[in-house]
């Protein structure tokens, strides 16, 4: 792949990412506090099994 075609990829991820950045940055919020917020996995975590 050529670098013209490297950089329209990276212009174009760049711009749907700038488009959807607050549904991207809500959905990982959503799965960060799905993973985190678990109370069992917590336990788990601390007693170590």
């Amino acid at each position: 792949m050529g670098t013209v075609e490297v950089v329209i990829i990276v212009a174009v991820l760049v711009g749907v990412a700038l488009i959807f950045r607050e549904a991207i940055v809500g959905f990982v919020k959503d799965i960060i506090d799905s993973v985190f917020n678990d109370s069992e996995i917590v336990d788990k975590l601390r007693t170590g099994y």
